[in-house]
């Protein structure tokens, strides 16, 4: 499968920006996958209108390769997507070494997945050209989503040169950027303007701590010359926005709703602390992320989606005081809750039937 031959209506989403939740696993108390809830969220994300799902990432617990939930996983989401069709986006996670990572991609392209998300964390310490050569086996297989991870959850650090030859790969599509670092988000999008790539390689935000500034924020990025080009980053494949995802939908509308050069209103602008801050509670900024997908767990427990916070690694659990900042951030913005839409919802997620409207 080549980039091009990816539905013209899904690529349209992907240039266009999508909201992509990063879809968690969900685990009955015995630790088995609970296929019930897991099939409800991913019908919750496509009613609440998000463009796809990015699944077998690092939200859906790595974990899942070892205990044969890989292609399982994949299959239930790709089910479900489909069924709610409008071209939505199955992005399916790769990691490993390359032969494990080419065979995810294939397991993903018979599953019909439009792309992978190429997670590097494996490779870390080998030289750049080795981890280029490996990105490109991958691409031969399935169109590539490029990757900027950071350390705290696995990754490591990539060059600005290697930024600019992934980005002239022919089947690299996109690429995501989570270093949380505003200097080596700059550098990427220079390496791929720098190269020409701004029309084939669409700029997504997975920097949560960042959200709507990377959204409203244009790139400035002038030549030697004088020339100047103004680049924007699109959309978002986030973690963060696998809960509450429907105020996430509608935030991403209210941006792409703006023209290029109008003012952004600033209640507008006041949401990048609010959504950091929210991000902070749920994804356990204070101790170093340890708590990220309990968290998310967390916020679907509640809202009766998920059974629990349970994980396929016992000791990844929330963190000391986790909780009581879950609950003050609910308390202080209940508007980028969607608590009473999954309310009214649930059973129907839960029992797999589809809207009256439908």
């Amino acid at each position: 499968m080549k980039a091009q031959e990816i539905p013209a209506g899904a690529m349209a989403r992907l240039r266009r920006g999508a909201a992509i939740p990063a879809h968690p696993l969900l685990l009955t108390q015995g630790r088995e996958l609970d296929e019930r809830r897991q099939r409800a969220v991913t019908r919750y994300y496509m009613d609440a209108g998000a463009d796809g799902v990015a699944v077998g990432v690092h939200t859906t617990q790595f974990a899942i390769r070892d205990v044969g939930l890989y292609e399982p996983i994949l299959r239930i989401a790709a089910e479900e997507v489909r069924a709610a069709g409008n071209d939505r986006l199955l992005i399916a996670g790769v990691t490993g070494e390359t032969a494990q990572a080419v065979s995810e991609a294939q397991t993903a392209r018979d599953l019909g997945y439009h792309a992978v998300l190429l997670n590097l964390a494996r490779l870390k310490g080998q030289p750049e050209d080795r981890i280029l050569d490996h990105c490109r086996k991958v691409a031969a297989e399935m169109p590539v989503i490029g990757f900027a991870l950071l350390p705290a959850v696995g990754g490591f650090h990539l060059s600005y040169d290697f930024w600019r030859s992934f980005a002239q790969i022919d089947n690299v599509i996109a690429i995501k950027m989570a270093p949380f670092d505003r200097y080596r988000t700059l550098e990427i999008v220079r390496a791929v303007y720098d190269v020409n790539a701004a029309d084939r390689v669409t700029l997504y935000t997975g920097n949560d701590d960042h959200i709507v500034l990377d959204l409203l924020q244009p790139f400035v990025m002038r030549a030697p010359d004088g020339h100047e080009d103004r680049l924007r980053i699109r959309g978002g494949l986030l973690g963060h926005w696998s809960v509450w995802v429907k105020p996430a939908v509608e935030l991403l509308a209210r941006i792409h709703a703006l023209p290029d050069g109008a003012d952004i209103p600033e209640d507008l602008l006041a949401l990048d602390s609010i959504v950091t801050d929210c991000n902070a509670a749920v994804y356990d900024a204070r101790n170093n992320l340890a708590g990220c997908i309990p968290g998310c767990l967390e916020v679907l427990r509640r809202q009766g989606l998920a059974d629990s916070t349970i994980c396929l690694n016992p000791d990844e659990t929330l963190s000391p005081g986790q909780l009581e900042e879950i609950d003050r951030v609910i308390a202080a913005y209940p508007e980028m809750t969607d608590d009473a839409y999954v309310t009214e919802n649930l059973n129907r997620w839960l029992a797999g039937t589809v809207p009256a409207s439908a």
